[in-house]
């Protein structure tokens, strides 16, 4: 029995002693590895690695991104190359291992700090992006710890993977500091310019009959092409077939008249003062028809459009009777338009320090620079309205096809200014129960939901009081999908990921 007891106690103390042993064995994390971001003028690059220590071979899990559109590399050979201290190794890939992706496998040979260097041929054309800073240690320990070290925080952080990104419509940019002045937002109506809009009257008293297809609003026209006519046949007064007639009865007459006075003058048969007479009453009758010829005929008035547009409005119907003066139709070449809108008086000290504008169009929600239509402010007033005390303000722009005339816009009066601001675009910042918050970039794949305080905006931009710097890469467009997925908190880190 004592002897039995004796060997458990050995099996026991040499159990012990290789649970002690085995946790001496310094071994690499699988789940540790390091991110490598690089940015070059065409590219984003975002790689996953292994700790990289001298002889051990690490998988560099490469991610390629266009710019600026952050879609995927589809096509293109790559070649990676870890330099340090003058040595060099390198792997060739004719092309991707995934979309998007390159996945290289590299044997560091030199302990030291180097960097990665990506050389990519598409379609002939050549390619670089750099990685700096690259540390290779000696040991897979040393590898290890720094490891860790660099490990990103994710406190308050929502994974979002390449190939998620690679899906929507995704960007990521720095927040912009310059000049961003006060701001006034008010509501404008879109009008037709003066001049660009021709109202067509009758110059006739008569019934209207359309030409042609059926006179709709909306309807493309050319200049000269007939839209109505107007006509007074069968009527017993205000007769436009016969006033035109009896004008080219008396045109006709008077002209035979002449004719027959000027060789009776040659022969001293009728006086000078009976052939300047029989001249004044052709000249007479010649203006009157030669008045109607151009605007009627024996059916009547033929109106016309005098401009190339389009048809805004139609004052009448067919078989409608019309005065003389009446108005038929308005034309409107759509090419210039006028914004109109009111101003409070509490801005009008800094009216005429308005140096651009940025112009909302509600029915399809895009917001356009005053550049960007070629517009003007062309006057505000000294002075306030009597029916609703604010002070008017005219803007002009060019049509761009997307303004309606008639329609109200939204518009962003930007003052001149001196102080600089930080200002990120209005698709970056998100809200949540009146508190807003910017995604920060730690790296490409892991983004910071980031509270932050804002100022005003100007429709494109939002300017940012506290929370974020110009340093900060924020993500633009996509935010409302990584905010759904930090709600849902369903999205795996590494989905679509080979390690």
């Amino acid at each position: 029995m004592k002897k039995n007891l004796f060997l458990c106690a050995i099996l026991v103390l040499i159990v012990a002693g290789c649970k002690n042993k085995k946790e001496e064995i310094p071994v690499v994390p699988e789940q540790v590895n390091l991110q490598l971001t690089a940015y070059s003028n065409d590219f984003e690059v975002y790689a996953e690695a292994k700790p990289f220590f001298v002889g051990k071979t690490s998988n560099v899990l490469s991610h390629f991104s266009h710019l600026p559109d952050f879609k995927a590399l589809q096509t293109g050979s790559m070649t990676i190359r870890l330099q340090v201290d003058g040595s060099e190794v390198s792997q060739a890939l004719d092309k991707p291992t995934r979309k998007g992706i390159y996945s290289f496998d590299i044997k560091p040979t030199t302990a030291g700090t180097g960097k990665i260097v990506y050389d990519i041929q598409i379609d002939g054309a050549a390619y670089q992006v750099e990685v700096p800073d690259i540390v290779v240690y000696s040991d897979s320990v040393s590898a290890a710890d720094a490891a860790k070290l660099k490990a990103a925080s994710r406190t308050n952080a929502t994974s979002f993977t390449k190939e998620q990104t690679w899906k929507i419509d995704f960007a990521t940019e720095f927040p912009q500091l310059g000049g961003f002045g006060q701001m006034i937002k008010t509501t404008g109506r879109v009008e037709s310019a003066p001049g660009d809009e021709q109202l067509i009257v009758s110059k006739a008293s008569g019934v209207v009959n359309f030409r042609g297809d059926h006179l709709l609003a909306g309807k493309p026209v050319t200049k000269g092409s007939t839209l109505v006519s107007v006509t007074g046949s069968g009527m017993a007064d205000n007769n436009s077939a016969v006033r035109y007639a009896e004008a080219q009865n008396n045109y006709q007459k008077t002209k035979t008249d002449l004719d027959r006075a000027m060789k009776l003058a040659k022969d001293k048969i009728v006086s000078e003062k009976e052939l300047i007479k029989a001249q004044n009453d052709y000249d007479n009758a010649n203006a009157i028809f030669e008045n109607l010829k151009k605007n009627f005929s024996a059916a009547g008035q033929s109106v016309s459009s005098p401009v190339t547009g389009f048809i805004k409005q139609v004052f009448i119907h067919n078989g409608q009777f019309i005065e003389a003066g009446q108005p038929i139709v308005s034309v409107s070449q759509n090419k210039t338009l006028l914004i109109s809108a009111d101003i409070q008086q509490k801005y009008a000290a800094i009216l005429g320090s308005i140096v651009s504008a940025n112009i909302h169009t509600l029915h399809d929600d895009k917001t356009y620079t005053l550049e960007e239509v070629n517009g003007k402010v062309l006057s505000f007033g000294r002075a306030a309205n009597t029916d609703n005390y604010l002070v008017p303000l005219s803007i002009q722009i060019d049509n761009t096809g997307s303004f309606i005339p008639g329609g109200f816009v939204e518009l962003f009066l930007k003052t001149q200014t001196v102080a600089d601001a930080i200002t990120v675009p209005n698709n970056a910042v998100m809200e949540d129960q009146g508190n807003f918050f910017l995604y920060v970039q730690i790296h490409p794949e892991l983004f910071e939901k980031r509270s932050v305080k804002i100022g005003a905006t100007d429709g494109i931009r939002t300017e940012i009081k506290s929370g974020a710097a110009i340093t900060d890469r924020i993500i633009t467009q996509g935010a409302i999908l990584v905010k759904l997925a930090q709600a849902t908190g369903t999205l795996d880190a590494h989905s679509g990921h080979n390690h």
